[in-house]
């Protein structure tokens, strides 16, 4: 059976009109508020995202957002897909990038291409132009940016400096640092089978897994090389594997030192330091090839369908807020994501001169790019994630296992 998503939207209803805005009276005179419903995933920063809409509260009094921890990224996604349509459905939604372009596609989402044309020219310019960029589909605005990243690769320093070794800079390199380091009670690496993380490989290598036709690319050159090493370093014991969904288990094998390499987004950095790390902890950029490049990770914000026309105003008003410069640098000191716009940087030099590995996704900026904005890519990164699966623990051959991936894929955008 081709891996075929089930429609995301029930039938169209009408929608809720009203239901968000009351009025009430404060100091003896009466005003419109407006509140709205803001569904996240912030797992690491939940205490950031209340503590920025507690400073929101504060400055203005027309519009209160009731701010939502729904889970992870994947736990919100099917929240949201049970909640479509009904009285639970929020107002803003965080959606994680590669599930973004199949709300677009799937109209749950309204476009918001009039505001985003209003904007002052200083303002879209001041962006990083990918991240910008990123909300727009087919000519017009549906996302908005907050939360960027990329990943990076975490090093135990004691480690690599009692081995010798020094951080990687090119997959050959990160190889052999991997079996150098390994030793009967730690891998060298922990690797999670997660479809941004194999992403990651094939573009730093200089592949991709969409074409720009749109089409699936997943059994290249660029691809077997990827799953190759990885298949080559856990056959050799240097590397431990863990499921697209072991996340926590892999993140405490890094920090109980039983591996001493990891990819991760660099917004993990928090989950890491939450437990009682025995080293010295450090980031460095991922691994490149020459013309390399890395791809984005995070969420857009976007307005859901049924959102009233003042939650719609409000949802704006509140976005808007979070893009100044002194939010933003808020925000990035909280979660460790990016700051997506220039101007928030120098509010940031000291946080980033305190710990240098902080800055490691920083430096890749430069070479980061979208991922895959078809909506079939929400469903090609299971076929991935299983791929992964396949090969790394069921010890199928990686090329044998990427070409039925790329016919599984194919069979999404027939």
């Amino acid at each position: 059976m081709p891996d075929v998503p089930r429609p995301l939207l029930p039938p169209r209803r009408w929608l809720r009109a009203g239901l968000a805005a009351v009025t009430l009276t404060w100091a003896g005179a009466a005003f419109a508020q407006t509140e709205i419903t803001f569904w996240h995933a912030m797992d690491s920063a939940p205490d950031v995202v209340d503590a920025l809409v507690e400073r929101f509260h504060d400055e203005q009094d027309e519009v209160r957002v009731d701010a939502r921890f729904v889970g992870s990224y994947r736990e919100a996604q099917t929240k949201l897909l049970a909640a479509f349509g009904g009285p639970d459905e929020p107002d803003l939604f965080q959606a994680e990038i590669g599930f973004f372009p199949r709300l677009v596609a799937e109209g749950a989402v309204q476009d918001l291409s009039a505001e985003a044309a209003a904007l002052p020219a200083a303002f879209t310019e001041d962006f990083v132009p990918g991240l910008w960029a990123y909300g727009e589909l087919d000519g017009r605005r549906y996302g908005l940016p907050w939360n960027a990243s990329t990943p990076a690769l975490y090093l135990n320093a004691s480690a690599l400096e009692r081995a010798g070794v020094a951080p990687p800079a090119t997959w050959e390199a990160f190889a052999d640092a991997a079996d150098a380091l390994t030793t009967r009670r730690a891998r060298g690496v922990v690797f999670v089978g997660d479809s941004w993380l194999f992403e990651m490989m094939v573009r730093s290598l200089g592949g991709a897994l969409v074409d720009d036709a749109g089409r699936p690319t997943l059994d290249t050159p660029e691809a077997r090389e990827a799953l190759s090493l990885l298949a080559d370093l856990e056959a050799r014991g240097s590397l431990a594997f863990f499921g697209a969904d072991e996340t926590t288990p892999a993140i405490l094998g890094f920090v109980r030192t039983r591996s001493l390499m990891a990819f991760a987004s660099i917004a993990n950095w928090p989950d890491v330091r939450r437990f009682s790390v025995a080293f010295d902890l450090t980031a460095a950029p991922v691994p490149m090839r020459e013309g390399g490049r890395v791809p984005l990770g995070g969420a857009q914000l976007v307005v859901m369908r049924n959102a009233a026309p003042e939650a719609r105003a409000a949802a704006w008003r509140f976005w808007r807020w979070l893009m100044e410069p002194e939010q933003i640098a808020t925000w990035v000191e909280g979660s460790y994501y990016l700051p997506v716009r220039d101007a928030a940087r120098p509010l940031l030099e000291g946080f980033y001169a305190e710990e240098p590995g902080r800055g490691a996704a920083l430096a890749q900026l430069d070479r980061a790019v979208p991922r895959p904005r078809i909506p079939a890519f929400d469903a090609m990164r299971g076929i991935l994630d299983d791929t992964m699966e396949r090969v790394l623990r069921g010890g199928r051959d990686p090329g044998e296992a990427l070409a039925d991936a790329q016919a599984r894929a194919e069979a999404l955008v027939e």
